[in-house]
């Protein structure tokens, strides 16, 4: 569902031109999970930035479900980024002035793809229950990232990139997090590309892939479940 050919992406420096990504390859089946690892730096969030279409790369082609990001206008983008791909921060990017019940239902209604049933799930596995009248400010770091999951998923897009999303947690926070996280992801039946630094959280993944000088290769089976 996800297929990224020959991608290239560049950034002018004060040092000069500084290559991110260099001729990157890479595939994603329907329903799987992969965590992206690399080095500070070496362009895991610039690359999830590009295949959310918010930024455009130098050379090479992104498709999602067959469609190529490159042929799509802004307008178009925006559409994609409602209705396919969800997107999941350790920054949570909350609305401050809504309700966590109207934080999780906020991207379901955008796109018209609110699922009451699934909603239920969602709040009790996560739990969320006695949360859902409070703002934001009144949550826990945990219980917003919570908040972020239950929102990403609710409207089952096909595709959920997360950028470190239990890197503002402790350890324990972070696996729980984790373990709801990826479960939940398999049960929308969505496909995660989740960029971390840790291999334990990249052990929740279904496979692992490496970015360093600019190209995705495969990790040793210690990272893979």
């Amino acid at each position: 569902m996800l297929s990224i050919s020959k991608l290239s992406k560049s950034f002018a420096q004060p040092e000069g031109v500084v290559q991110v990504l260099d001729g990157l390859d890479f595939e994603m089946n329907t329903a799987t999970s992969v965590a992206l690892l690399g080095e500070s730096g070496s362009g895991k969030s610039t690359l999830l930035h590009l295949i959310a279409g918010l930024d455009r790369p130098d050379s090479g082609e992104i498709e999602i479900d067959s469609r190529k990001l490159g042929s799509l206008n802004e307008s178009a983008l925006a559409e994609m980024r409602r209705q396919q791909v969800s997107l999941v921060f350790q920054q949570f990017h909350l609305i401050t002035t809504l309700t966590v019940a109207d934080n999780i239902r906020f991207q379901a209604a955008l796109c018209g793809r609110f699922d009451a049933d699934f909603e239920i799930q969602l709040i009790q596995q996560l739990g969320l229950g006695a949360q859902l009248k409070k703002f934001p400010y009144q949550l826990s770091r945990g219980q917003q990232q919570r908040v972020a999951i239950a929102r990403s998923l609710l409207h089952k897009p096909r595709l959920v990139l997360a950028d470190e999303p239990t890197g503002n947690l402790d350890e324990q926070s972070s696996r729980e997090v984790m373990s709801l996280f990826s479960e939940l992801v398999k049960n929308a039946g969505c496909s995660l590309l989740m960029v971390t630094h840790s291999r334990d959280m990249a052990a929740f993944m279904d496979r692992s892939v490496l970015l360093h000088n600019g190209r995705l290769s495969g990790v040793d089976d210690a990272t893979e479940r």
